[in-house]
C-alpha cells in the first residue's frame, strides 16, 4: 500500500469564531481556480502514476461548501491519480444542513464511505455563539439523508468546555449525540487559538472558559457515557465500535507517512515534513508558476522520531509497544526512558501491561504533561546513540 492522502478544502461559508484552521470564505470562481491547481498540485507530486493508499482524508475548512459540480470535478482528479477501488476508507469532512442529496450522490459515485460531521455541540444558541450555520434539526436532516444513501458509517464532531457551558449542559448534548447511535464519535476540549474570534473576546476579558475542574469532570463523564454505550475509547479523543476507528487517523498516529495536498496542509514524505503556503491567492499562484506551494520543510531527525514515536503512540489506547520500538531505533524504550516511565508510573499518569505502556484515566487529564516527558534531552540522545 502507498501512503495515505490528505487533501485540504479551505472554504467555508462561515467562520466559526474558535477555529484555527487554513480556511476562506466560499468563493464560486476562487473554489474553481483552486480545484484545477489542487489537480496540478497532485500531479506534481505522482506524475502520471496511479497511487494505491489505504486512506483517504477531505478536511478543511468545509469540503462540502463546494457546490456539487465542483465536488465532483475534485473526485474526478482525486480519481485520476489515486486507485480508488484499493482504498478501505475515503473519508470527508461535512457540516450539517450545508449540503444536498446531488452531494451524496456525487460522494456515493466516486467511492468515499464515511462522513465526519462537524456537529460541535447539540443546543440552537450555542451553535450561534460559536457562529456555525447550522441547527440541530439540521443534524438530525442530515443524518436521514445520509444514511437514506446507506452512507452509515458516521462520526459526529464535539467540543466541549465552551464558554458558559455547564457540566449538565455537556450531558444533555452527550445524550442527545448518543441517542443517534452512528458507531463513531470525536471530542474536544476547546482551545483559544490565536487568529480567532473567540481569542480576542477572551483577550478582552469578555468570554471565559468554564473552571479546569469542570472541563475534567466533563471529559470523565464523556468516557464514562461512551463506554456505556458501547463506544470504545480508542484514542485520546475518539470513541468508536469496534471496526469503526478512523484509519486515515490512525495514520498519523501510527507515526506514518503521508501526502498532503492544498492550501495550509500538513505531509509527511520521505522523512521529511512540509507545510504548504496558506494563503489561498498565494498557493494558487506559486502552482501556476509551476513550483509546489511549500513553505517550509523540516528533515525529521531520528531524536524527533523517537519523540514522535512515544507521544503520538500514547494518544492510542493501545499506547507504545516495547518490542516495537526497539525493533525500529535498536534500543529499549525502558532503557532510554527509565526515569520518565518510573515517575510517570508512579504518578498514576501510565501503566505498564507485559511489554506495552499506556495512558491511565487520570493520564488523559494530563496528556500533554505526559507527552512533554518524552522530549528527550540532548546528553541523554548522544550517550545512548553516540552522536
Amino acid at each position: 500500500m502507498d501512503r495515505s492522502v490528505y487533501i485540504h478544502i479551505p472554504f467555508c461559508h462561515e467562520i466559526c469564531h474558535y477555529c484555527d484552521f487554513a480556511k476562506i470564505y466560499y468563493n464560486r470562481d476562487l473554489a474553481d481556480q483552486y480545484l484545477k491547481n489542487l489537480r496540478k498540485e497532485m500531479e506534481f507530486y505522482l506524475g502520471n502514476q496511479k497511487i494505491s493508499p489505504r486512506t483517504i482524508y477531505l478536511g478543511g475548512g468545509t469540503p462540502t461548501s463546494l457546490n456539487s459540480e465542483q465536488l465532483e470535478y475534485l473526485m474526478k482528479s482525486i480519481h485520476k491519480f489515486i486507485d480508488v477501488k484499493q482504498v478501505e476508507e475515503f473519508t470527508i469532512e461535512a457540516n450539517p444542513g450545508e449540503f444536498e442529496e446531488s452531494h451524496v450522490k456525487v460522494m456515493k459515485d466516486y467511492g468515499i464511505n464515511r462522513v465526519s460531521l462537524g456537529v460541535q455541540v447539540l443546543d440552537d444558541d450555542f451553535l450561534k455563539m460559536l457562529n456555525r450555520n447550522h441547527t440541530v434539526d439540521d443534524v438530525q436532516n442530515t443524518v436521514r439523508m445520509l444514511k437514506g444513501f446507506n452512507l452509515n458509517n458516521i462520526s459526529m464532531d464535539f467540543i466541549y468546555a465552551l464558554p458558559d457551558q455547564s457540566i449538565e449542559h455537556f450531558k444533555k448534548t452527550l445524550n442527545l449525540a448518543l441517542d443517534f447511535d452512528l458507531p463513531h464519535y470525536s471530542a474536544y476540549a476547546l482551545q483559544i487559538e490565536p487568529r480567532t474570534v473567540f481569542h480576542m473576546r477572551h483577550q478582552q476579558g469578555k468570554l471565559t472558559k468554564p473552571p479546569e475542574e469542570d472541563e475534567a469532570e466533563m471529559l470523565s463523564m464523556l468516557m464514562e457515557m461512551m463506554e456505556q454505550a458501547g463506544k470504545s475509547h480508542y484514542e485520546i479523543s475518539n470513541y468508536a465500535e469496534e471496526g469503526y476507528e478512523s484509519r486515515h487517523n490512525l495514520t498519523y498516529w501510527n507515526n506514518e507517512e503521508y501526502y498532503a495536498f492544498g492550501a495550509g496542509a500538513h505531509g509527511y514524505v520521505n522523512e521529511e515534513r512540509y507545510v504548504n503556503i496558506r494563503p489561498v491567492n498565494h498557493y494558487n499562484e506559486a502552482i501556476e508558476k509551476g513550483k509546489k506551494p511549500i513553505l517550509h520543510v523540516d528533515p525529521i531527525t531520528l531524536k524527533e522520531k523517537i519523540e514522535e514515536e512515544m507521544f503520538l503512540g500514547l494518544r492510542r489506547a493501545l499506547g507504545v509497544d516495547n518490542r516495537s520500538f526497539t525493533k525500529k531505533y535498536g534500543v529499549s524504550m525502558y532503557e532510554l526512558y527509565k526515569r520518565e516511565i518510573q515517575d510517570l508510573l508512579q504518578k498514576g499518569w501510565i501503566e505498564k501491561q507485559n511489554e506495552r505502556i499506556f495512558l491511565t484515566k487520570d493520564g488523559m487529564m494530563f496528556g500533554n504533561d505526559v507527552f512533554a516527558s518524552f522530549l528527550l534531552d540532548e546528553q541523554t540522545y548522544k550517550k545512548v546513540f553516540n552522536n
